[in-house]
């Protein structure tokens, strides 16, 4: 078989090239010998040494898990399309017909996606004053701790005892380049510290508060991880904490009892500071109930808001939708 012969040093160079000119041998696995890498092509390129030599065949490797499990043909429509993945950890929301095949679909899953070692199931939704839900283990190790990794930062937590949501990423980084130097940041519901251990890398200090122990637990052990001095993680009902805390920035994701709190928020943020607040809404009116409720707290309160963006952070549920509301405070 035809192939190209250049260098190790400048085989990823050759073979974007040779992809780029959509000649690279699909199928087989690239050769290596004696300083040299030997790419498969279908056909003489120009400008680069040619030889023949025999490759060994490769199957293509599966992109989707649905490709490789095996459930009836007439159940395969109602295979999840998508699913969260928090470190290695998989959590996969399964139809109520496809229950009984919960073990083949986590199989298939680990199959086509190495980096996952653990698959568990959705058993309920979020519910209680910790915001967790049930998790059913399908397929790989039996834990349920893992390290999570995005953003540049590294966030040790435990699945089943807290609450966190990898979808928040993109929102999480909004709010970090919004921050500025300086800035003292109140997190009323931190968890385990994604926004936290963020805002943390760029602004003076970061008031973190939950009311789960076992987010503080991972919180105070994700400022070690992160090398930060200047996050403080308190226990406790944040409406304990509301007021003693002065900050430039205060971060409100609770998104569905964030508008219980609104009057906590502006009594901790500065004349002139901002609150970023999350809520769901209907699709047909996503913002209008959220900003009633705020120029409402601000009125009672005799401050003054100026909202600053809306913006439509993530489907919830059908025809729901996670929101968000930036709003400056006059006092």
């Amino acid at each position: 078989m035809l192939a190209v012969r250049v260098p190790r040093k400048e085989a990823e160079k050759t073979r974007r090239k040779l992809m780029e000119l959509g000649v690279l041998a699909r199928g087989y696995a690239v050769k290596r010998e004696a300083g040299f890498v030997l790419f498969p092509v279908t056909e003489p390129v120009e400008g680069f040494q040619l030889i023949e030599t025999d490759f060994k065949r490769v199957e293509p490797r599966p992109h989707s898990y649905r490709e490789v499990v095996e459930v009836p043909e007439s159940l395969r429509r109602l295979l999840p399309g998508s699913f969260d993945v928090i470190g290695d950890v998989a959590i996969v929301e399964i139809p109520e017909e496809l229950k009984g095949y919960g073990r083949a679909i986590g199989e298939a899953i680990l199959r086509v996606h190495r980096h996952i070692k653990v698959v568990l199931a959705k058993g309920g939704n979020v519910s209680g004053e910790y915001r967790v839900r049930k998790l059913l283990h399908l397929a790989g190790e039996r834990r349920t701790e893992t390290l999570h990794r995005e953003n540049g930062i590294r966030l040790k937590l435990d699945v089943t005892r807290v609450y966190f949501s990898p979808r928040l990423a993109t929102e999480r980084m909004r709010i970090f380049r919004k921050s500025r130097p300086g800035e003292v940041v109140f997190d009323m519901f931190a968890g385990v510290g994604p926004y936290s251990i963020l805002l943390a890398k760029k602004v003076k200090l970061v008031f973190a508060c939950d009311l789960n122990p076992w987010a503080v637990r991972y919180l105070e052990e994700n400022v070690r991880l992160n090398r930060l001095n200047n996050v403080v993680p308190v226990l406790g009902d944040v409406r304990k904490v509301a007021g003693k805390v002065v900050a430039d920035r205060v971060i409100m994701n609770l998104p569905k009892f964030a508008g219980r709190f609104l009057r906590e928020a502006m009594l901790s943020v500065r004349d002139g500071g901002v609150v970023h607040y999350y809520g769901f809404g209907p699709e047909e009116d996503l913002f209008s109930e959220h900003e009633e409720r705020i120029r409402a707290t601000a009125e009672e309160l005799g401050f003054g808001v100026e909202v600053l963006e809306r913006r439509k952070v993530r489907p919830y549920a059908p025809r729901q939708f996670n929101v968000a509301i930036d709003f400056r405070v006059w006092k």
